[in-house]
């Protein structure tokens, strides 16, 4: 300590502990840092992406004249869900039902078959060498590029000259290929298989198809279903694939048939059902949530897989 006229001054070690100390309590190693932006923004957001879900399954509670007199995001003084559920499934001699099998058959058959192809395509790309493997990679980069909608009118001239249209393969047979899902298992399997591991199971003796199937496809399985979810989804909402394919409703996906049921009442003589349709909609997105929900764990982990080098 210095003494001058009285007064006492630390010194000079003195003044640079005192910054270090308040720094330490600022930060703590290991706690991430705190921002009152970020966590305006993100509550922002959550707010944009649950609001239609509330609004949807609030309106579904609500009959047709509960929805004329009562606030859209606020419940009807019935609660009329069940009732509407009922009606949905019984209203035009139960065509929603006829619709919804209709999805699953292209969601298993064609979202299905789309993984399986992807999961093929991606592991060969990824472990073997052949020539043009250059070519093939620019190609499927350039179709993830391609939105599905520019190449919906060329398919269409093409199935027509084969007479595919208005019937289910016109929709299965295009959503067998996805260049996105390919390109996903391809940079997957390359990350998620060691090549020693195939190797090993060569000395064996085993085959290239059990080498696949016993030691490689368990392995992609966190890959696989991201994949599996992605080609779902797209899928399920798929609209304007079957709206220039099909002309009988009897093949209608659930997107078209609720459309459909929406533009009828501009039709002359048409019944306004703005509550079945409203209904509708909320059990087109329940197996979703419900896929989504089961397999978090597998999307998760597939979306991780190679960020942390070994």
């Amino acid at each position: 300590m210095t003494t001058t006229t009285g007064s006492v001054r630390p010194t000079a070690p003195l003044k640079s502990v005192a910054p270090r100390l308040r720094s330490q309590r600022r930060r703590i190693p290991g706690r991430p840092r705190r921002s009152v932006l970020l966590t305006v923004l993100t509550g922002v957001v959550l707010v944009y992406s649950l609001l239609p879900l509330v609004w949807l399954l609030i309106s579904a509670t609500k009959s047709q004249q509960g929805l004329a007199r009562s606030f859209g995001l606020w419940f009807d003084g019935s609660f009329d869900l069940w009732h509407n559920i009922g009606d949905t499934f019984t209203y035009q001699d139960g065509v929603f039902g006829r619709w919804l099998l209709n999805t699953l058959l292209y969601v298993v058959v064609g979202a299905g078959g789309a993984t399986f192809l992807a999961v093929l395509g991606g592991y060969a790309l990824a472990k073997f060498a052949f020539p043009g493997k250059r070519a093939v990679f620019a190609v499927v980069i350039g179709a993830v590029a391609v939105p599905g909608t520019a190449l919906a009118v060329p398919t269409f001239l093409m199935f027509s000259k084969i007479g595919l249209t208005d019937t289910p393969w016109a929709v299965i047979i295009p959503s067998l290929i996805s260049p996105f899902g390919l390109y996903l298992m391809w940079v997957f399997a390359t990350e998620a298989i060691p090549t020693e591991l195939m190797e090993a199971a060569r000395i064996d003796g085993a085959s290239e198809l059990r080498t696949f199937f016993q030691v490689a496809l368990p392995l992609l399985a966190p890959g696989t279903v991201t994949v599996l979810l992605f080609t779902t989804v797209a899928t399920w909402n798929n609209y304007f694939l079957p709206l220039i394919m099909l002309k009988d409703p009897d093949w209608y996906p659930l997107t078209l048939g609720l459309d459909s049921w929406n533009k009828q009442a501009q039709t002359a003589g048409g019944e306004a059902i703005p509550h079945l349709v409203l209904t509708g909609s909320l059990l087109t997105i329940v197996p979703l949530i419900a896929a989504f929900l089961l397999l978090q764990k597998y999307w998760q982990s597939g979306l991780s897989a190679g960020s942390v080098k070994e």
